[in-house]
């Protein structure tokens, strides 16, 4: 359903004026069409919207989630609309002024505080984490602050650890809690340097090193530095699950026929937690090519790619990946958390650059985007059936939390493994119990029982993508194991008693 309100006034801003009855009314007129500021999609051509709109046809109505999208060239904002609702308990539209939480999008903000901070002189981007952290594990080979830009540090992910620690999507867990995590870790996933692995701990570290190097938290040194000089007067590091927002959307999951509300009472920022809208966008999309704020030596840091051991270059830059799409170059990134998704790509040779903030965990808005930039750029792209797919943009899917049932190989003499392992890293211990009939069962902390399933003798599998690797064999039962789990390698656990 398409919702008019006067340009530069939103559903939400309409009704503290008064007017929420006017738009209401507006919106219970209307057919099924997008939603959307009137006065950005009144410009373009119409066989242009008209493909634009079909791209986003599955999101259209206000009977669930969708996006706010916005088309941007050489600096200006040539095409935003809403799709879909921002609200379904009160069938609140989605407009280019709703405010979203980006999830990994947000990176780039902390590399900016942190490439900012360097051009400065007030941080060295090849210092050991140490030097800016003091409490951080003392490592043989130390990994550097650039190494935690290009995730290239082996520093193992908090989100991971936090649910082998036994917490559920939806416990809460304080920074210090998140920081103590990191803190505990006695081993790397890999050498410093030697291969690119996400992790959101990096960027978790990365906001603590822009609090402690400035005096100031990052989501403060971020409004002071970037977003009010830039007049983005709604984008800011959410660090407070309680405070209220105007114009937020809320983030959904799919739910049987329908949708549940999912959104996270966690105030980690840094990896995460920035709220922006597609209006506020622009300001940032023209910054990343002209450097308002930062300059020239700001500009060419935020694009520098990381570099391996081996010398071999990897996409990643400062929160920005660099890839290419039917033969055009692009800069983009993703972001997926809770009910949220998001994703951003810029064309620099072509001086367009394209956002979809959507507030459906179903929804993938790379693809939408990359639709989207097809429509507008077709005409200077590689034909579609002479390229593959565009270069991944987005952060790698959030791990399946599924409880472990699907149908597989039992796993043979279950005492060698059934007992209790505690790892001093997460400070929880595993109980994996024999339970009859269901095979041996890992219990782990608030988690939903699991079934374990045998991969190979002294090696079995389980959720989250969960590899176990049992060793020490004594006296018919092994004593011993490592687990791996995506972005967590080699996490020690010991038998004990209980």
């Amino acid at each position: 359903m398409k919702l008019i309100i006067s340009p530069g006034t939103s559903p939400l801003r309409a009704a503290r004026a008064g007017t929420l009855a006017v738009a209401l009314a507006t919106a219970a007129l209307s057919a099924c069409a997008p939603t959307g500021n009137e006065a950005a999609r009144s410009g373009g051509d119409p066989a242009i919207l008209a493909r634009v709109d079909a791209v986003f046809a599955d999101y259209a109505g206000l009977d669930g989630p969708g996006c706010s999208l916005g088309v941007i060239r050489d600096g200006r904002l040539v095409h935003a609309t809403g799709y879909g609702a921002a609200n379904l308990d009160h069938g609140i539209a989605n407009s280019p002024e709703t405010v979203f939480r980006v999830g990994s999008v947000s990176k780039q903000f902390t590399a900016a505080a942190i490439a900012l901070l360097t051009i400065r002189g007030e941080l060295d981007l090849d210092a050991p984490v140490q030097r800016y952290i003091a409490e951080f594990p003392d490592y043989p080979d130390a990994p550097t602050v650039r190494q935690l830009v290009h995730h290239t540090s082996g520093v193992r992910d908090y989100i991971v650890l936090m649910a082998l620690a036994g917490n559920r999507d939806e416990d809460f867990y304080t920074n210090q809690e998140v920081l103590d995590a990191i803190n505990r870790q006695r081993e790397l996933n890999f050498t410093p340097g030697a291969e690119f692995l996400y992790s959101n701990a990096g960027y978790f570290l990365l906001g603590e090193v822009v609090a402690r190097v400035s005096g100031r938290s990052l989501r403060q040194f971020a409004h002071d530095e970037f977003f009010a000089p830039l007049g983005m007067t709604h984008t800011h590091f959410h660090d407070d699950h309680n405070e209220i927002v105007a114009d937020r959307a809320t983030g959904y999951a799919p739910s049987g026929d329908g949708f549940r509300i999912n959104v996270t009472t966690l105030d980690m920022v840094g990896d995460g937690g920035i709220f922006t809208s597609v209006e506020e966008w622009v300001a940032w999309d023209r910054n990343l090519t002209e450097g308002t704020v930062g300059g020239d030596a700001w500009l060419e840091l935020m694009h520098t790619r990381g570099v391996l051991n081996s010398g071999d270059t990897i996409p990643y830059a400062f929160g920005i990946v660099h890839g290419e799409h039917r033969g055009l170059a692009t800069v983009g990134h993703g972001g997926s958390w809770v009910g949220y998704r998001a994703g951003m790509t810029r064309y620099p040779e072509t001086g367009h650059s394209f956002v979809a903030l959507c507030n459906g965990a179903q929804i993938d808005p790379m693809a939408l985007i990359a639709s989207t930039a097809e429509v507008y750029l077709e005409d200077r792209m590689t034909p579609a059936a002479q390229t593959a797919a565009p270069d991944a943009q987005a952060e790698p899917p959030e791990e399946d939390d599924a409880p472990q049932d699907r149908p597989g190989p039992d796993i043979p003499d279950r005492t060698r493994y059934a007992g209790s392992f505690h790892s001093p890293e997460l400070n929880t211990t595993y109980h994996l119990r024999e339970e009859g009939g269901a095979g041996l069962v890992l219990h782990a902390g608030r988690l939903d029982p699991a079934l374990l399933l045998a991969v190979s003798e002294g090696v079995l599998s389980g959720r989250r993508g969960m590899t176990f690797r049992f060793s020490a064999l004594e006296d018919g039962r092994y004593q011993a194991m490592m687990v791996d789990a995506g972005r967590v390698k080699n996490l020690r656990f010991s038998r004990v008693e209980g």
